[in-house]
């Protein structure tokens, strides 16, 4: 199975949250504090040691749970005690993903050819 992110919003839970939540309690989560659909967007969660992320996702008929924990080192997040949700563009969330600085880090800037001909 592959999870499509193109054309979905991803949310970034900005408090750690108790990882024995499964999709029932997350699913509360999402609707209880940040107002939102649970079926519309992927939501990312992270423990209080910030080396493990849960992720919840719809897929066509039912929810999608998935989990990555870190061997070595911690997820890079700094959110200066906010709460809520951040919306994260896809190429954050690879990033994310892969334990790198996420926040510091910028896309290439696309080129448009067209302008030169």
């Amino acid at each position: 199975m592959q999870l499509q992110l193109y054309g979905k919003k991803i949310w970034l839970y900005r408090n750690a949250i108790d990882f024995r939540c499964g999709v029932d309690g997350l699913s509360y989560l999402i609707t209880g504090s940040l107002k939102q659909n649970p079926q519309e967007g992927i939501y990312l969660f992270f423990n209080r040691s910030k080396d493990k992320i849960k992720g919840l996702s719809w897929h066509k008929n039912g929810f999608v749970l998935f989990y990555k924990r870190l061997e070595v080192g911690r997820f890079h997040f700094n959110f200066n005690q906010e709460t809520g949700a951040i919306e994260i563009q896809s190429d954050e969330f690879g990033w994310l993903l892969a334990g790198l600085p996420w926040q510091k880090m910028k896309s290439w800037r696309e080129l448009n050819y067209d302008k030169f001909s």
